[in-house]
């Protein structure tokens, strides 16, 4: 695995989270669910693996609900199991994608070097792009107790609003191709950043490459966590 985040400080982060959730310039172009998402538990390591920790540097509170909280005990074993097999599919099946196993979520992260990129001011999903959503969406049908959010950043190369509007169509065309090919729109959840999210320096062709990004973040939804909880006991 190429990475693995130890549970550490989780309420400390989310505090941070939600406090700073008011100040997100993002919050300016969310819609109405994401605005409500504050009032979610947010689970800080799945955050800072969408945003590179870059907490405090704008508000995430609106991720927490979507996210949810980290899942303990037996029940929690259970649905890290599965979802350790998901995340080892995942990397087997997409070589070049950053996969995350967090807490007990998945975080996957697509640049320009891992197969799912866009071109210069575009925001549709390419011919190489699609080939290999569609080996992501065949892990997803056979993971059907999830939940998936996409999330979309930018470099920091022109005006901050044009940003904040490419990065919400490159995310929504992901969703959207996600949801054209069989996966259930009520799976899906849809955030952007902008450039506000950097996880590289901005002032090199390497750094601004890196930082044009979609997350993908994994979760169980509510049948996984429950049938987890009846199997366990808990």
């Amino acid at each position: 695995m190429k990475a693995i985040i130890k549970k550490s400080g989780i309420l400390f982060l989310a505090f941070l989270v939600v406090m700073s959730f008011t100040n997100c310039k993002s919050v300016q172009n969310a819609n109405n669910k994401q605005k409500g998402g504050v009032l979610g538990a947010a689970a800080g390591s799945i955050i800072g693996a969408i945003i590179g920790n870059n907490i405090g540097k704008g508000g995430n509170g609106e991720l927490g609900a979507v996210i949810g909280g980290v899942i303990g005990g037996g029940a929690g074993v259970l649905i890290g199991n599965k979802m350790d097999k998901q995340a080892k599919q995942i990397e087997s099946e997409i070589p070049g994608a950053k996969v995350e196993r967090v807490d007990n979520g998945i975080v996957v992260t697509f640049d320009e070097t891992s197969g799912v990129y866009f071109d210069t001011n575009k925001y549709n999903v390419n011919a190489a792009s699609q080939e290999t959503l569609n080996k992501l969406i065949g892990v997803f049908k056979e993971y059907p107790d999830t939940n998936v959010l996409v999330v979309g950043h930018t470099d920091s190369q022109g005006a901050d609003d044009y940003n904040m509007t490419l990065s919400k169509n490159r995310a929504y065309a992901v969703t959207n191709y996600l949801m054209n090919n069989g996966i259930s729109s009520s799976r899906l959840t849809t955030h952007w950043f902008g450039e506000t999210q950097p996880i590289e320096d901005n002032s090199t062709a390497e750094g601004r490459a890196k930082n044009r990004r979609v997350n993908i973040a994994i979760v169980p939804n509510d049948k996984m966590i429950e049938d987890a909880k009846q199997e366990s006991g808990n």
